[in-house]
């Protein structure tokens, strides 16, 4: 694998330094801090300048090193900005995970985008991905539909009628006869069996159709009940470990470090979302043999998950080299900063979220229906992965649709952009290697550009380091905010100089090169963000 230009001046400097792109241009392409102040490094064929400021060392690249990088893009295509680096390697990403016998509302969102998102990073890394939707079909909450669907004799099993039940349910509960049927159904009763299969036939049919807009599609299917016979394995191995207890009736686990034990089993003999986890963790391992597991569940599950990782690792589930990650996620909010609430019949609809948004890019402009909704759906997804993971969001419509400013319309309008310039130029002016302009009167034969053309070029090279920083950190957010660095500066670029019509072939032929650099990393970073790239808009 080529050397990467990080791993070249770390080389050159001779010492651990946290290399980091400075906030000013003028600032040079690279700088770090250095505590000693004794770091020499000297100009080569990649380094044109380095200077010394207080602590500071700011290193310039060299122009040629620059323009090198649009026919590197240019030749990659697709694949730039990947690695190998992952491979061998296997990384599980439980995501999306929605309820049986519940619309799939705008809650949903956030897991099943940034899961895609992830799962993308890491593939484009080298790495052999597992996507796992992690069905929540299983637990009381189905023993409370049961009961209503007994008390009411529901017949009609739409998802509209379902989730009116379960709102019912909460308007007067009855806890001991839900937990009565669930109880039955976890012993196999034939007629609870049968309700409960109806309710997730007619739930996957409804999923798969969100997933269909969304344009997502998640490798396995596994729901919780999937795992029943599992389950009692995971109790005979903790039995054995010595490591549970019954209290209250229950059986527990003391988790060091948490007041509050892990219960496993109730005390009526039901399972519970620890014991299913566990058994998930247990056949994960087995299966796949995974370095790493990601879940990509909301920051309210993080005491349960903090257990459940503690105790897999204590039954081996999960040895020392074994990555266990919980992203965290935010909420969507209402306009009263409060969180959508099923129980309060106040879920907002996912499909009527994205149906809105493709009508309202029909009024942007995109009157082809494909390109409608590649416009909309993309302008969802993107204003969701364009917020930290952890950050609650508060749903913006003039944000999300907005043709200015960090949003996914404004990105495609970019790519777009570049298609139509493209499309315009005459094949005899793009060259394999597109050159500089060389400038005028240059004596020395030095590769110079104007400020635009330098200031898009500084940022192409950055796109692989971007790429793999996102991954690390598990954050979608820091390839949006270089796609929309990257889009600006080539917006700034062409707004101000003639592309088609520069004054020499040499420009000419550049100022082409740099504009396929753009659009080939802008569609790759969207398609790492699962949202079209359509050629126009």
């Amino acid at each position: 694998m080529q050397k990467s230009i990080r791993d070249y001046l770390l080389e050159k400097i001779g010492k651990p330094v946290k290399l980091e792109h400075p906030e000013r241009e003028e600032w040079g392409d690279y700088a770090f801090f250095a505590k000693d102040g004794e770091v020499e490094i000297k100009s080569d064929e990649v380094i044109e300048r380095v200077e010394k400021v207080g602590g500071f060392v700011n290193i310039w690249l060299q122009n040629e090193w620059l323009s090198n990088k649009v026919s590197e893009v240019i030749k990659e295509g697709d694949k730039y900005g990947s690695t190998a680096e992952g491979s061998g390697k296997t990384v599980v990403i439980d995501y999306s995970a929605p309820n049986i016998a519940k619309r799939f509302g705008i809650g949903h969102l956030r897991s099943t985008i940034i899961g895609q998102a992830l799962y993308n990073l890491h593939q484009f890394l080298g790495y052999k991905v597992i996507g796992d939707n992690h069905l929540g079909d299983w637990g009381t909450q189905f023993g409370k539909l049961i009961y209503m669907i007994k008390k009411t004799g529901t017949e009609d099993y739409t998802i509209e009628n379902l989730e009116k039940l379960y709102v019912l349910f909460h308007q007067e509960p009855d806890d001991d006869g839900a937990r009565k049927w669930f109880k039955k159904l976890e012993d196999g009763d034939v007629e609870a069996k049968s309700i409960w299969k109806k309710c997730v036939d007619v739930s996957m049919a409804e999923f798969e159709r969100i997933y269909q807009i969304l344009g997502v599609k998640i490798d396995e299917t596994y729901g919780e009940s999937f795992y029943e016979d599992i389950m009692p394995e995971v109790i005979r191995e903790a039995k054995e470990r010595g490591i549970t207890s019954v209290s209250e009736g229950a059986l527990v686990v003391e988790v060091p470090g948490f007041k509050t034990p892990l219960m496993l089993l109730k005390s009526d003999g039901g399972t519970t979302y620890a014991i299913r986890d566990l058994a998930t963790l247990r056949f994960r391992k087995g299966k796949w043999s995974p370095k790493m597991i990601i879940y990509e569940v909301g920051a309210e599950q993080t005491l349960h998950f903090e257990q459940v990782f503690a105790v897999a690792r204590m039954l081996g589930y999960a040895g020392g080299d074994v990555k266990l990650v919980h992203t965290k996620h935010g909420l969507y909010l209402d306009a009263d900063g409060k969180k959508f609430a099923t129980r309060k019949g106040k879920t907002i609809k996912l499909e009527e979220v994205l149906e809105e948004a493709i009508g309202r890019a029909r009024k942007l402009g995109c009157e082809e229906e494909e390109t409608a909704k590649a416009v909309g759906v993309g302008a969802i997804k993107y204003f969701d992965l364009s917020h930290n993971i952890s950050s609650d969001i508060v749903f913006d419509w003039e944000k999300v649709m907005a043709l200015e400013g960090n949003s996914g319309p404004y990105l495609q309008y970019t790519f777009a952009r570049t298609q139509s310039v493209l499309s315009k130029a005459s094949t005899q002016y793009l060259t394999p290697n597109p050159s500089p302009n060389l400038g005028e009167g240059n004596q020395r034969g030095e590769v110079v550009f104007n400020d635009e053309e330098r200031s898009v070029l500084r940022y192409l090279y950055r796109f692989p380091e971007v790429v793999q920083e996102a991954a690390v950190r598990l954050a979608p957010n820091l390839v949006c905010n270089y796609l929309y660095e990257l889009a600006s500066k080539y917006n700034t670029f062409y707004n101000k100089h003639s592309i088609l019509s520069a004054g020499s072939e040499e420009a000419r032929n550049f100022r082409i090169g740099l504009t396929v650099a753009v659009g080939q990393i802008l569609k790759n970073g969207l398609g790492l963000l699962e949202i079209e790239a359509p050629g126009r808009m």
